[in-house]
């Protein structure tokens, strides 16, 4: 895409998860830059939160980028925004140590809803996204370099629209009965702009694998079942939150169809073979992210046991980690009477009966962080929460 190639400075998306809207040059070092968004299957709920590209040739001037074309609707609500005010874009000079953009070069126009940079870059080659991205060959890279634990069980258990595999991890001591271990299910990257949520997920790998003593305790006492990617193809190709067929791939898990949505289909079969054989669901977890923090879990709906496993969880979470947000009834649907719209705790709720929650992170500015949180944040975060989802079903410190 793009290169402009009449002018000294250009901007690129041809790699994995590079994505932008039309580019309008203003001049030699100001571009009026599109962020292109997504609809759903229905043409509704357009979401304008993914933008991953390279600037070349731009080393020493000052350049200005104005991001437009940003409103869109959530749940049918218009007038949404997943780039505001407090956005800060993310920047890299190798592609794989990422920092934001300060204060001082952000600027925010009300009246034309825009976000604008202005830098100066300090190297010819910069790359610039919503927040540092986190690829499918950043997951191969992990898999390929945990393959030979002991205590890791990759498997596929179907194949996406474009038949990319959907992977599920099963971590565990191997060597010690499974008869009277918890089972704790953890999701991540069901929209593939919320890149911060595979982070996580490689934090609490790396963390369930490593050679802590209370890592080991973990697999002894646990079993950690992990899907570390729920949209490979959006991932790839710099989407947004729907599937190629245009599904919220955390909607439709009350109306899921394995050919228009076999990511969800795949998912949901792992889950239910599980226990159809037999086999306990003792806590579930799927991972976002957007400008706040909650948590949500079936707290009107839930038994006592299972409203006393979700408030303690909540409890370790803010006690141990930097979560900062309010614990929230998780609701039946996110459109009631209207089928094809719970997510999938809440369809997981529904099916089994189980404590199944869902967990926004922020990506901006983070109170109890003093900053906003970086890929390294999410990593030492993905540590906490497994000891925090591990700690709430065994009463153990985590």
């Amino acid at each position: 895409m793009i290169p402009l190639l009449l002018l000294a400075v250009s901007l690129h998306t041809n790699f994995e998860a590079g994505s932008l809207g039309k580019v309008e040059p203003i001049s030699a070092t100001h571009f009026r830059c599109a962020v292109k968004g997504e609809v759903d299957q229905k043409g509704r709920n357009r979401q304008a939160s993914w933008y991953y590209f390279r600037l070349d040739g731009a080393a020493g001037r000052e350049i200005t980028l104005d991001f437009v074309d940003l409103l869109g609707e959530y749940n049918f609500s218009s007038g949404e925004l997943s780039i505001k005010k407090t956005t800060r874009p993310a920047f890299s000079y190798d592609n794989k140590t990422w920092q934001f953009f300060g204060d001082q070069e952000v600027q925010w126009d009300n009246l034309t809803t825009s976000l604008r940079l202005r830098f100066t870059p300090l190297k010819n080659r910069m790359w610039i996204a919503h927040v540092p991205p986190y690829t499918t060959r950043d997951l191969a890279r992990l898999l390929a370099a945990s393959g030979g634990s002991p205590y890791l069980h990759a498997e596929v258990v179907g194949k996406t629209v474009e038949g990319r595999d959907m992977i599920l991890l099963t971590v565990t001591n191997p060597s010690v009965s499974d008869a009277n271990k918890k089972v704790l299910w953890l999701m991540a990257r069901q929209h593939a702009w919320e890149a911060s949520t595979s982070w996580v997920a490689e934090g609490a790998l790396r963390f369930l694998l490593s050679s802590d003593p209370k890592a080991g305790r973990i697999r002894n006492e646990a079993v950690f079942k992990i899907f570390p990617m729920a949209d490979p193809d959006g991932v790839a190709r710099g989407g947004v939150r729907f599937n190629v067929h245009g599904f919220d791939l955390n909607r439709n898990w009350d109306a899921v169809d394995p050919k228009l949505m076999p990511e969800i289909a795949a998912q949901h079969k792992a889950m239910l073979d599980w226990i159809a054989g037999g086999r306990r669901i003792d806590l579930f977890l799927t991972m976002h992210n957007t400008d706040g923090e909650y948590l949500a879990g079936p707290l009107s709906a839930g038994s006592p046991q299972v409203q006393e496993s979700v408030k303690r969880f909540f409890e370790l979470l803010v006690a141990n980690t930097s979560f900062n947000g309010p614990l929230r009834d998780a609701g039946l649907s996110t459109t009631p009477v209207t089928p094809g719209r719970m997510t999938v705790n809440q369809g997981l709720f529904h099916d089994f009966k189980i404590p199944a929650m869902g967990m926004e992170q922020t990506v901006v500015f983070d109170s109890k962080l003093g900053r906003i949180p970086t890929a390294e944040d999410h990593l030492a975060f993905g540590a906490g929460l497994v000891r925090c989802m591990w700690a709430a079903v065994t009463d153990a410190h985590p």
